[in-house]
């Protein structure tokens, strides 16, 4: 019998951006600067604590990076859920550092989804984007208030793909037969293994249609500058074009976006970490033992091989 531990709840830790970066730069001041250019930093650091404390405005700061099943979808959640019960609308932001090339289509639709829950709820919402917001993650991109790219970052692809390979003739030729039982008749459209009809194919292709259709009704309701008609081809674009077609609204890495924030605004980013199981745990500590083990093991080998080798040499040539 087989028993399916539940999973321990997450750990959300909160990190205070400016304090942390504060004392980055004492550090690196305290090797490099004069007694007076010290005076001169802590001066400033007063002076933007009371900017921020007089702005009274915070930046919540997300990170999504988005495989095929969107599974960073389950902290996502989590965070924005913390958000929506913590944070002021209205007042408080979040900015999402997003790097996603796309992936399923209910993945990436509930991920979407959650983003829609901080829109409706009031919060402004940029997103920022420094390697590649595609296809799936093109939609969750969309719904932002302001989209930020990297000069270099990749955005689109507002499209919908399906690849199945079919088996059919194979298994023919192998005298193999593939039964499929259906009730409905649309319940199976094309197969793997089954021999696909035309009519099966039609259906299929359609269905694509109209999962292209709603993405790109979906991408024009969040994004009504955009002319999407043009865009959703499937293509992507870098930073530059993708401003120039409205795709994104300014060219910035999201470090220098950030950087911007910080004298004016409190910045936090939320993070989301589930604890290891027991057999996690168990596991991390064979593999890291492993690591620490053949290293050794593979070092004496060589070692060995290594004299073995020198003495056939010696054997087979007295000079040496």
């Amino acid at each position: 019998m087989l028993f399916h531990l539940p999973k321990l709840p997450a750990e959300i830790r909160v990190t205070h951006l400016n304090a942390r970066i504060n004392e980055q730069r004492k550090k690196i001041a305290q090797t490099t600067a004069s007694k007076f250019e010290l005076l001169q930093l802590a001066q400033q650091f007063s002076k933007e604590a009371r900017a921020r404390k007089k702005n009274n405005q915070k930046v919540y700061v997300l990170d999504f990076k988005g495989d095929m099943a969107a599974s960073a979808v389950e902290n996502l959640r989590e965070e924005i859920t913390l958000i929506l019960s913590t944070a002021k609308a209205g007042r408080d932001r979040v900015l999402l550092r997003l790097e996603s090339p796309g992936g399923m289509v209910h993945g990436y639709g509930l991920a979407a989804a959650q983003l829609v829950r901080l829109r409706d709820a009031g919060f402004h919402l940029t997103i920022t984007v420094d390697k590649v917001a595609a296809s799936g993650g093109y939609m969750m991109a969309c719904i932002a208030n302001e989209i930020v790219s990297a000069p270099f970052a990749v955005l689109g692809s507002i499209g919908v793909v399906a690849q199945v390979p079919n088996f059919n003739r194979f298994l023919k030729e192998h005298n193999v037969d593939f039964e499929l039982y259906t009730a409905g008749e649309y319940k199976r459209t094309v197969t793997m293994f089954g021999e696909n009809t035309e009519e099966g194919k039609a259906k299929f292709e359609q269905e694509l249609q109209q999962t292209h259709k709603l993405f790109k009704h979906f991408v024009e309701k969040y994004r009504p500058q955009l002319n999407v008609e043009k865009v959703a081809t499937g293509e992507h674009w870098y930073g530059q074009d993708a401003l120039d077609l409205n795709l994104v609204d300014k060219l910035q890495t999201s470090d220098e976006y950030m950087l911007g924030l910080l004298s004016q605004h409190d910045l936090y980013l939320i993070q989301t970490r589930r604890k290891p199981t027991l057999g996690e745990k168990l596991g991390l500590q064979a593999a890291q033992m492993a690591d620490s083990v053949v290293p050794a093991v593979m070092g004496k080998i060589a070692e060995t091989l290594f004299k073995a080798n020198s003495s056939l040499v010696q054997m087979r040539d007295p000079k040496l």
